[in-house]
């Protein structure tokens, strides 16, 4: 008589579901940390809008960035939006995983689905503030004064910003299976969000309606606090602030910092929410 080999399944629980998360980010940052061009081609964009872009216009803008180099003014905005196309593309390797038959077997693991959901949205916020730590080395480079808290105060937001794009990519990608269709729907997505953002000029003496549109872009409320930071460290007079970081307002209230990133993390969670009941639809 053929004995039949008895399959033991681990018990549900919290401590199965963590071991999941970790495994998730554990093979995205090898993956990540595997491909070393993908490190240096992460740096293209930063170093071109540094020292090509903001060095060919500040004899434009000096009267306006006064004794400020314009090359600090942008490294905030450079340093969060540098983690956007990392942070949406880690999102897009699931659409890998699904036409290579990866997905269908986490999927089928005996742990939740979401937590392979945050697993890859924490994955992917984490290698996209390892590339913002690179981007960070270059502060000294364009004048902004960096230090212990001003770095830590800068990755945290910066992560904070990396997760709710992460997760606003998941849910985006849960069900569509092309990869050709998802990069081709990620360029129309990113580069609005990118330049409507305020990265790359100030809030202040916008047009009626580009101010408008700023200010509903989440995306604003995760670059201006980065900004603040920064410009809390730089030696600049009240005048210059004014023009290059003026407080974001709702009809005439100011938002505090505390509520942007507040606004920004509950978008994540929401996003966050949305990928999770998507994926238990995925067959």
């Amino acid at each position: 008589m053929t004995s039949v080999a008895s399959v033991a399944v681990p018990a549900p629980g919290l401590a199965r579901d963590l071991r999941a998360v970790k495994i998730v980010v554990q093979r995205d940052l090898i993956r990540t940390l595997q491909d070393r061009t993908r490190f240096v081609a992460a740096l293209v964009q930063p170093l071109l809008f540094l020292f090509v872009l903001g060095s060919g216009l500040s004899s434009l803008t000096a009267a306006s960035t006064g004794s400020l180099d314009l090359r600090t003014f942008m490294f905030p905005g450079i340093l969060a939006t540098s983690t956007l196309f990392t942070a949406i593309f880690s999102a897009i390797s699931i659409v890998w995983d699904r036409e290579f038959g990866f997905l269908r077997e986490m999927l089928v693991a005996p742990v939740r689905r979401s937590s392979i959901i945050i697993g890859k949205a924490l994955g992917g916020a984490t290698v996209a503030t390892v590339q913002g730590v690179l981007v960070l080395a270059l502060a000294p480079l364009v004048h902004v004064p960096l230090s212990v808290g001003l770095a830590l105060t800068l990755l945290a937001e910066v992560f904070l910003l990396s997760l709710t794009l992460t997760a606003l990519g998941l849910a985006i990608v849960a069900r569509i299976r092309q990869v050709q269709t998802v990069m081709g729907l990620m360029q129309v997505l990113l580069l609005p969000l990118s330049f409507l953002s305020g990265a790359l000029y100030p809030l202040s003496n916008l047009p009626g309606w580009l101010s408008i549109t700023v200010r509903l872009n989440p995306l604003t409320y995760a670059v201006h606090p980065v900004r603040t930071a920064v410009f809390d460290r730089l030696d600049v007079s009240d005048a210059v602030r004014a023009r290059l970081d003026p407080p974001i307002t709702w009809n005439g209230w100011v938002v505090p910092i505390w509520l942007q990133l507040l606004l920004v993390a509950s978008i994540g969670a929401l996003l966050l929410a949305v990928a999770v009941r998507q994926f238990q639809k995925v067959e």
